[in-house]
């Protein structure tokens, strides 16, 4: 964008002439494309949107960068115009309760401004209209501190104002009949039964719209988890982004006890129990009327109850394996494994290493009409017509274990176990296996070999492991880098020497570094994709299993019949400059041999 000045326009407010005289005068466009624009928006309709949207509605390159002039960057080279600091409004970095109290929503909204950030000395104030400053004054007066005037997107503004004003209402309004000191009374330093319960109803239309912008605002910002967590005075919200906790809001704790009772009514959870842990599910939909499904957890904590929401979209039951972040190497070995007609195939990892993601995709593939696919969970994660879906259920005595053994009779061709977690579950498993059926299932590992060291753990004897395991998958989740940003680096000798030992890989011609934009909100980095390390049980392998199998000797054999370890597999994604030596250091164990 060009830094050269441009003298201001004769009005305080922009037209649409003002802006495209100024554009067309600056280089950028040219005189034809702005008579153009000018031709098409000459109704009064026109004439109520800011001439930024306008302009950028008409999709007009830049003739001095080749680049689309979308509304981000007509909004800077606005800044630079009116020789103001640029601004993104990022939701996540607002203190929504603080900057709705600087002025009242009507002020905001008649003027187009709002405020983005509180400083001691200083308060920011977003505008998409640069030249305009007859409320600055009385603003000043009223703040008693410095105004310090920042450019930001007219959009953004505008649909912002709204939302973090209706949110701030609706907190207050929820809280406001509780001022007299209503306390939460599960939360542990509260030992007295201080009488009745004046908290907030969680049907209280208040609690309901800021439920509605919880859900709506996590979807937004693609989270994949929702922390609702009680302290002392308050209830903290996060999001998990990519990986990441963020900080998303803070509601007064009576409000935050509402809302999670809203959720668990949402849920169909047992809204009186708050003193043990219950699971539950909610079925919505995205602003783009897709459908998502979220899986309920609550946990009853010092101050309260906490709940976990996660995300579950199933558009991931869509994606093939290439775009979960599988090689082709890794595709071919993998369906070697679960195409077999029987036996037994195991992906392991930490919570939250997309194990379950990977098993419904795989279970969606072999989905046909000639198959009957059978699972047992705890709980359901994703509902899908094309399963049979079963879920344990401690009340009634059905176990994973008790599970099995029903889903045996009901004819399958494949069977999903949620979870190995002991040796009835195991042996069932094995059953299973062993009668012609083919059983995929989790294991809580650091690495592929070690779950057969685990079964052997369990107690499930060596002959029936030789017999039944086809192989085992774990993997890992590492944050992929921006597109629009990543930019090239130097490679960290070091660094890739400790990812990629002991096997010393070639060092690749480049690598890449994240950058940041607003796109990644300058984190460098958007999405997440797998690292997997697939262990093939060769003949030569289950020669090795035995009541006394050797953990290292085990992993050295896989090594040789062409396993890649975790880290080999992550240093494939950073020769591809897909993400960085960093993030795989970061999420995977060090491989071994």
């Amino acid at each position: 964008m060009p830094t050269a000045t441009f003298p201001a326009p004769a009005r305080t407010s922009l037209t649409l002439r003002d802006v495209c005289t100024a554009l067309v005068e600056q280089g950028l466009i040219a005189q034809e494309d702005a008579e153009r624009v000018l031709t098409a928006n000459l109704g009064a309709d026109a004439a109520k949107r800011h001439p930024l949207t306008v302009i950028a509605e008409a999709g007009l390159v830049s003739r001095q960068s080749q680049r689309k002039l979308d509304l981000e960057r007509l909004t800077q080279w606005l800044a630079e115009w009116a020789e103001q600091p640029y601004y993104h409004i990022d939701p996540l970095k607002i203190d929504v309760a603080a900057i709705s109290k600087v002025m009242s929503y009507a002020f905001a909204q008649r003027h187009g401004i709002l405020a983005v950030e509180i400083h001691p000395e200083e308060i920011w104030i977003a505008s998409a209209e640069p030249f305009k400053s007859d409320w600055e004054s009385n603003l000043g007066q009223v703040l008693k501190k410095d105004i310090k005037r920042v450019v930001a997107n007219p959009e953004g503004i505008r649909r912002f104002t709204v939302e973090f004003y209706q949110l701030a209402s609706s907190v207050s309004k929820a809280s406001g009949a509780t001022k007299q000191g209503a306390a939460n009374l599960h939360n542990f330093e509260q030992l007295l039964d201080l009488g009745e319960n004046e908290n907030p109803d969680a049907n209280d239309q208040h609690v309901v719209k800021i439920v509605d912008w919880l859900l709506q605002y996590a979807f937004d910002q693609r989270a994949s988890d929702i922390h609702i967590e009680p302290r002392r005075e308050i209830t903290q919200v996060r999001f998990r982004i990519d990986g990441v906790l963020h900080n998303v809001y803070e509601f007064p704790d009576q409000v935050g006890v509402a809302v999670v009772s809203r959720l668990k009514i949402l849920g169909r959870l047992n809204v009186a129990e708050k003193r043990k842990p219950q699971d539950g599910r909610i079925k919505t939909r995205k602003p783009d009327n897709s459908e998502v499904e979220l899986r309920l957890a609550t946990m009853p904590t010092a101050f309260g109850e906490k709940m976990v929401m996660r995300i579950f979209d199933p558009d991931v039951l869509l994606k093939g394996f290439d775009q979960l972040g599988f090689s082709k190497e890794d595709i071919q070995r993998w369906k070697a494994m679960t195409e077999q007609p029987h036996g037994i195939v195991l992906v392991t990892g930490p919570t939250g290493s997309g194990k379950t993601t990977t098993l419904y995709s795989t279970l969606k593939q072999l989905a046909t009409p000639e198959v009957n696919i059978c699972t047992i969970e705890d709980p359901i994660e994703m509902v899908e017509p094309a399963f049979n879906q079963m879920q344990v259920q401690h009340s009634i005595e059905l176990s994973f274990a008790a599970g099995v053994r029903a889903l045996l009779r009901q004819d399958p061709d494949i069977i999903m176990v949620g979870e190995i977690r002991d040796l009835q579950t195991a042996e069932m498993a094995v059953q299973a296996a062993l009668t012609g059926h083919l059983v995929l299932s989790t294991l809580h590992t650091n690495d592929a070999p070690s779950a057969i060291t685990r079964l052997i753990e369990l107690g499930i004897p060596s002959y029936l492991i030789r017999a039944t395991v086809l192989g085992v998958m774990a993997q890992r989740l590492v944050r992929t880098l921006c597109p629009s940003c990543k930019q090239p680096a130097e490679i960290d000798e070091k660094a890739w020497t400790d990812l990629t030992r002991p096997w010393k890989a070639p060092r690749p011609s480049s690598v890449f570094a994240p950058g940041g934009c607003l796109e990644c909100r300058n984190t460098g980095y958007r999405g997440r994709a797998g690292v997997y390390e697939i262990l093939q049980l060769s003949p030569a392998l289950r020669s090795q299993v035995d009541d006394g199998c050797d953990l290292e000797q085990l992993r050295i054999g896989a090594y040789k019949d062409g396993m890649r370890s975790l880290r080999l597999s992550g240093a494939q994604k950073v020769a591809a400059g897909e993400t960085t030596i960093e993030e795989i250091l970061r999420v995977t164990p060090e491989s071994q041999r």
